[in-house]
């Protein structure tokens, strides 16, 4: 079998949303009024120190467009980077659920925006004629593993307010860039004027559960009535609830972040010069031409092209360290 470094899509539930999942079946209420649901509003205003409303969906692009679309009208627009997954890997999702809103794609390197990227995708007019932005959405981490340090997304956060706009959080890796900067959860979002924030467990040890954390109330009440309507209300959303209660309990979700950013961190140290953009969580991009990517598979390395000459690398809670020591050894030696 390939030592997989496919995608952290690819790696196995944590044992513990296992134990969770089984004891959480047995009769409850249905769909969010189970014991397990009514919960996680508590649970993650004690991670991140204030109140808040959270959401269980089945995927992060549920997540993401369910948020978008309390932020954005049909006649509106959101702001977001051109890599982003919500332009690039979404399938249209976000025009799908907001029923039309525009994207804007802005610029800015490894997939980052700032301020004056923002204000540079900005419309020059505001009339009837113009589709106008009603919010921003950032990803952290970005889709080139970059990660916003708490400065940078409180100056987004700054240019929201001043523009009277919503901001919004992809966090698909969001546990992973909170392990690399060692900072609280809170620094990254509620506490640098972020709205609401598409909470990745997925990726992080959950079979199929992600949370949808919302800092204003006004845009959870939305959220409730639009995740009904767009077939996301599960029957039995204990099942849901128990994966992210589980992963939450005594920080798990930051212990498996650091796992996958510490396997990231071996095989960067073997990539050397390779590195197409610094190592800040679990994704590496490397230089590797068509031959060495040849190569490397037909060792056992699973992983994604990236472009013509590059190769991209995902680990995840459950990589191997001995694996990526042999993937490190197998790029420096080539």
């Amino acid at each position: 079998m390939a030592m997989q470094f496919l995608s952290d899509n690819a790696a196995t539930v944590h044992p513990a949303v296992w134990r969770a999942l089984l004891a959480a079946d047995a009769p409850d209420a249905p769909y969010d009024g189970d014991a397990l649901s009514r919960r996680l509003d508590d649970a993650f205003a004690e991670l991140f120190g204030r109140p808040c409303a959270v959401l269980w969906v089945a995927s992060g692009t549920a997540a993401n467009c369910l948020a978008l679309a309390t932020m954005a009208p049909p006649h509106g627009a959101v702001i977001c980077h051109c890599e982003a997954h919500i332009e690039t890997s979404e399938g249209g999702a976000p025009g799908f659920f907001t029923h039309g809103a525009k994207l804007l794609l802005a610029e800015g390197d490894g997939g980052k925006l700032s301020p004056a990227t923002i204000a540079a995708a900005m419309p020059e007019r505001k009339d009837v004629h113009w589709v106008q932005p009603q919010a921003i959405s950032i990803t952290q981490a970005t889709e080139t593993g970059r990660v916003y340090a708490s400065e940078e997304v409180a100056a987004i956060g700054a240019f929201a307010r001043e523009h009277a706009l919503w901001l919004h959080m992809d966090g698909a890796r969001f546990a992973n860039a909170v392990a690399f900067l060692g900072c609280t959860p809170a620094a990254l979002t509620c506490d640098a004027g972020v709205h609401a924030l598409s909470f990745g467990f997925v990726k992080n040890g959950g079979m199929g559960a992600e949370a949808l954390v919302f800092f204003d109330e006004r845009l959870a009440d939305i959220a409730r009535l639009r995740r009904k309507r767009a077939g996301h209300l599960q029957s039995k959303g204990r099942y849901l609830a128990a994966q992210l209660l589980a992963l939450l309990e005594d920080g798990l979700w930051l212990d498996n972040a650091r796992a996958a950013n510490a396997a990231a961190a071996i095989i960067a140290e073997g990539a050397g010069t390779r590195l197409l953009q610094p190592a800040e969580g679990n994704q590496l991009f490397l230089r590797l031409d068509e031959a060495e990517r040849t190569v490397l598979r037909g060792r056992g390395f699973g992983f994604y092209d990236w472009g013509e000459n590059g190769g991209r690398i995902v680990t995840a809670w459950d990589s191997k360290p001995e694996d990526c020591a042999a993937f490190a050894a197998a790029i420096a030696g080539m």
